[in-house]
């Protein structure tokens, strides 16, 4: 069978976590014999032609398109909202009646619901929603926008239009599960779909310079941070963390990412003065890979006012790795509990400041509690965040 893969970012040159999941995800689906086909915008192009390529069996079709990430947030909606129209735009003529034999579509972006019914219309095939990202509800719970507002109507209606185009909807636990019939009652074709990382470590064939070398880290224990660097992370949560560390000299913070709130960390660490904080923008996943490799413990954060209660991608790389995990929730998200009884790492809720220093401590001196918690990481990856599982449920919703 033929399945369109529809996502706004794909690999080879972006660095985010859900182009990795989707091509991980697409090299299952090949492996069990079936044929993917990624359509994805191509924001180096002006000219409204498709741009077929090719990477490791996955086919990539990509249209021309605005930017859509890491600009400013005016530009980023109306670089969204044409999404659909130059997709179908740049593809139709390509699109017969057996084409396609399903379509699964990841959001965040809401606005490929459009382009995803035309083709289903078009090819008479189902679709699945991969849901990541309860937008524009977040960005209501942090204050950037209200609820009666125009421009909160018009997200509305896109992501009602997303929702509706799908057959199936996969969200990423199940408090999250709750809170979107909660909010979305009419709906009933939605389940708990956990996000999946291939649970094959790096290993030590070093394409790239060593991080411990380059920053002079070698005797570290280095608290790494990897991913978007943004409000909904709350990243003064753990430069707060780094700050609390400033008097252990075997403590070293890395962030490497790109978002909203990069300018906000570097200027926290330059007036806290952590000289124990190193802060570089993104990297290639190939490099990102070999850094995790070499980290000790993985970091995450998630704002306190959430009510989405989301499962960030980035701890799948940790747990591929075997890192113990160290973080902060918003209240009732059932992350917590899954790290937590795994014994997989130490999850508190956003606040709790000196439970997750403790923490921290524990395993800045504990090398074997990072041995422990670390392997206990990488088994949960395989007993429940398998990629072959969210293959598995993806194809018997989809045929």
């Amino acid at each position: 069978m033929h399945f369109a893969f529809v996502i706004d970012d794909y690999l080879p040159d972006s660095t985010r976590v859900g182009s990795k999941m989707l091509h991980e995800l697409a090299l299952e689906f090949i492996n069990l014999g079936h044929k993917v086909t990624v359509i994805t915008p191509n924001v180096n192009s002006k000219a409204a032609k498709l741009e077929v390529s090719e990477l490791d069996g996955v086919n990539i079709w990509r249209f021309a398109n605005g930017p859509v990430k890491d600009v400013a947030k005016i530009k980023r909606a109306i670089n969204e909202t044409l999404m659909s129209f130059n997709a179908w735009r740049t593809i139709s003529s390509k699109v017969e009646k057996n084409t396609f034999d399903g379509v699964v579509y990841y959001s965040p972006s809401i606005f490929f619901g459009s382009f995803v019914n035309k083709i289903k219309k078009k090819c008479q095939c189902k679709s699945y929603l991969i849901l990541r990202d309860l937008f524009p509800q977040w960005a209501i719970d942090a204050k950037m926008i209200t609820e009666k507002s125009l421009i909160t109507r018009y997200f509305r209606f896109f992501e009602s239009l997303s929702y509706n185009a799908a057959d199936s909807i996969g969200l990423m636990s199940k408090k999250n599960h709750q809170l979107f019939n909660t909010l979305h009652p009419q709906l009933k074709n939605t389940h708990v779909l956990f996000n999946w990382a291939a649970a094959t470590p790096f290993g030590d064939q070093f394409v790239y310079e060593s991080i411990r070398a380059r920053l002079n880290l070698n005797d570290k224990v280095i608290f790494f941070y990897g991913g978007n660097i943004g409000h909904a992370q709350d990243m003064k949560n753990l430069l707060n963390l780094a700050r609390g560390l400033k008097g252990f000299p075997k403590a070293h913070f890395l962030f490497i990412g790109q978002g909203d709130e990069v300018e906000l960390i570097e200027n926290l660490s330059k007036d806290w003065s952590l000289e124990n904080v190193t802060i570089l923008p993104s990297i290639s996943q190939s490099e990102f890979k070999q850094v995790l490799s070499e980290v000790d413990v993985g970091l995450f954060s998630l704002a306190k006012h959430h009510t989405a209660h989301n499962f960030p991608g980035k701890i799948l790389g940790y747990m591929v790795e075997s890192l113990p995990i160290l973080g902060s929730v918003n209240p009732n998200n059932d992350l917590q509990e899954i790290i937590n009884a795994a014994e997989a790492g130490s999850v508190f809720i956003n606040g709790e400041d000196e439970k997750l220093l403790c923490e921290a401590k524990k395993l800045l001196d504990d090398a074997q509690h990072r041995k422990q918690q670390g392997k206990a990481a990488y088994n949960l990856l395989k007993n429940v965040f398998s990629v072959e599982a969210a293959t598995k449920l993806i194809l018997k919703n989809l045929t």
